[in-house]
């Protein structure tokens, strides 16, 4: 079987995640000592033990979910033999965690993947106004009609933010511009469509105060070439230099998620095994929506660790 590894984003987290990993495992519990000494705070304390509304803030929620999905990977190195330049086809990670997603493949180390989280994160939500932007999932439409909405509340307000799978279309921007394109969602047929519960209008133009910020941070950053191709959220397609890296990563904070195309990219170049690493099940849900044919699991505990095995090819 050819895999593609997984790596979730915001939204995925939740108080006690890891710890399980941490406790079982001594590569696993590496992970969450190297992201506390990087960040200079003990986050994995606020991810086992809580409150749940400072582990949600988007500046500790990133770092954490980084270390989650690199606990998840350390363990299968370790317990499961896991090589992923030898494994794995392509690696990809739902908006932060296209950051999980070239730590695993080399480009970055955990240290910096978790300051680079952190700024990101503290960047985003500083890059708005709160209460002037917001976010919205559009259930049971697919893109064209939604860019239609789009268009029809603001197209320079509202923007669609992650094309995440077949009727699952988000949008972000202005508040009273997204409000407008949820009414008019309601009115073309959508099952659902609901403002979401974020700090900020991620993946907008709104955030392109954030993206400078990133990219000035990103060309400080030493990034290595990864092991394995990367399939970009802005893309949908492979990369595989740093020069791309660091162009793609800037253009993520404000560009669209295309996980819906580039889980079919992955499928289309023959992955027929999908592993999601780290905190949840989320991307494993939409790939079994994307691409039916294809194995698709999660690892996120030890017992998972143990029932994993590396496929041959």
């Amino acid at each position: 079987m050819t895999t593609a590894l997984t790596f979730p984003g915001q939204g995925s987290q939740q108080v006690g995640m890891g710890r399980a990993l941490a406790q079982a495992i001594p590569a696993s519990r590496a992970v969450f000592e190297e992201v506390d000494e990087a960040l200079g705070q003990s986050l994995s304390r606020l991810m086992w033990e809580g409150p749940e509304d400072q582990l949600t803030l988007t500046e500790n929620a990133q770092p954490a979910l980084l270390a989650v999905s690199m606990a998840a990977l350390r363990a299968l190195e370790d317990e499961a033999g896991l090589v992923i330049a030898r494994d794995v086809a392509f690696v990809a990670g739902h908006s932060l965690g296209e950051y999980s997603a070239l730590t695993a493949a080399g480009s970055f180390s955990l240290a910096d993947a978790a300051r680079l989280l952190r700024l990101r994160g503290q960047a985003m939500q500083r890059a708005v106004p709160v209460g002037m932007g917001a976010m919205a999932a559009l259930l049971g439409l697919n893109l064209d009609p939604v860019r239609e909405i789009a268009a029809e509340a603001g197209s320079h307000e509202v923007q669609i933010a992650n094309d995440n799978g077949p009727g699952q279309v988000v949008i972000s921007g202005a508040k009273q511009a997204v409000e407008r394109a949820v009414a008019i969602a309601k009115e073309r047929g959508a099952k659902r469509a609901i403002m979401l519960p974020v700090s900020a209008p991620f993946h907008c133009s709104l955030m392109q105060p954030a993206a400078e910020i990133m990219r000035d941070a990103l060309a400080d950053t030493d990034i290595q070439p990864p092991v394995v191709p990367l399939v970009a959220n802005v893309t949908a397609s492979s990369l595989e230099t740093v020069a791309e890296i660091r162009s793609r990563l800037t253009e993520q904070v404000t560009g669209t998620v295309r996980w819906r195309e580039s889980v079919a990219y992955m499928a289309d170049h023959g992955v027929d095994r999908f592993c999601e690493l780290g905190a949840g099940k989320v991307l494993t849900g939409l790939a079994k929506r994307i691409a039916p044919a294809a194995q698709a699991f999660a690892v996120g505990s030890p017992e998972d660790v143990a029932n994993f095995t590396v496929s041959a090819g």
